[in-house]
């Protein structure tokens, strides 16, 4: 298994230089970059002195020519401070000698160091994705078991039209009608519209504090829930009845086990190998995915919400700073996830399957 870990650390090298290769690539034909917004801001800018609104780079009038664009020394000078004043490649190189340094560069547009931004806006991402994912599978594993069991009959029926519901239906569908409904829209307003903690929440008590932030936690994590349940719930049902209908389990029966021990004490062990395989889609889409609509519609101050504004503002730092962490940590936790099926089951072995 060391040799398993060691094998896939390697390949997470080349992994991220490819993944950041492309994305480098379609960022240079991508139109609407940061030069061009600042050439354009700076052209629209007309009738002030001193220095262009969102350029560090002083501009005077004179160097301004109105209807007939930019001087050609101010377009060299706005090249130079976001760093296009260099060929593709040189940039691309000069980006990843960065990276191993653990230097991200700063933002474009927030006068910040990626790596600063990254950790001011995690925990809020963390908190949202771990608290989500734990409910889930709260909620989806015991039910799914449940369902198995109880296949073809009146539970079964009854929750696989909550199930569809939940299935068909997005999240941030959810946490719009959740909005409409119970923030405020056009019925009720028992919970706040957007924002992580009340503005007085310095001033409240510990218990003041617990209270404040999950009353504003609760129709983001309901919409994430109601949004990312059902896929997990089939997945768990389905796995334990391919289970159930396995000879070793017929065996089981056959000597007068009850269904529940035969379940628990033979079942789950294995049918829970396939949840397990799942379990870096599911924290990955909660966290990176279902986490950034939510954000937004809420205005949750994540890595989400950073990812998507930097997007819109072409902040290539923060885009590949963000990028670069979301596929390590895909990356990492599929790995976790390799080293707990062979605590769970020892008869897995990787390397003799030659995994890659």
């Amino acid at each position: 298994m060391g040799r398993y870990i060691l094998k896939r650390l390697f390949l997470i090298i080349p992994t991220l230089f490819f993944v950041l290769l492309i994305n480098f690539a379609i960022t240079q034909i991508a139109p609407g970059g940061p030069v061009e917004q600042a050439i354009q801001q700076a052209e629209n800018f007309q009738g002030v002195d001193g220095t262009t609104a969102g350029l560090s780079t002083s501009v005077n009038r004179q160097e301004y020519r109105g209807a007939q664009g930019l001087s050609e020394e101010m377009v060299d000078k706005i090249k130079a401070q976001y760093g296009f004043d260099r060929p593709a490649h040189e940039r691309f190189f000069l980006m990843l000698k960065s990276y191993l340094t653990f230097d991200f560069g700063n933002s474009f547009f927030k006068d910040k160091a990626v790596t600063q931004l990254l950790l001011e806006k995690m925990p809020v991402t963390i908190s949202l994705g771990l608290w989500s994912t734990l409910l889930i599978y709260l909620i989806s594993i015991p039910l799914g078991i449940k369902k198995a069991k109880k296949h073809g009959l009146l539970f079964d029926k009854s929750t696989s039209l909550l199930l569809a519901v939940g299935y068909a239906i997005p999240a941030f569908v959810f946490a719009i009608l959740l909005i409409v409904f119970f923030a405020g829209g056009s019925y009720f307003q028992w919970f706040p519209l957007q924002g992580f903690v009340s503005e007085q929440f310095q001033s409240f008590s510990l218990w003041g504090k617990i209270i404040d932030y999950f009353w504003h936690m609760t129709l983001p994590l309901l919409a994430m829930v109601l949004g990312g349940f059902a896929s997990l719930t089939y997945l768990t049902k389905y796995s334990f009845m391919e289970e159930m209908e396995r000879q070793y389990v017929l065996a089981a029966r056959a000597k007068g086990f009850g269904q529940n021990y035969v379940l628990y004490k033979h079942v789950f062990r294995n049918a829970i190998l396939v949840i397990l395989a799942g379990l870096p889609e599911v924290i990955v889409g909660v966290f990176f995915v279902g986490n950034l609509l939510i954000e937004i519609i809420f205005n949750l101050d994540g890595i989400g919400l950073l990812g998507f504004e930097a997007i819109q503002q072409r902040d290539y730092p923060v885009i590949f700073g963000t990028l670069l962490f979301l596929t390590l940590f895909g990356l990492v936790l599929r790995l976790i996830c390799d080293v707990i099926y062979s605590v769970i089951d020892p008869r897995i072995d990787f390397e003799s399957r030659g995994a890659k």
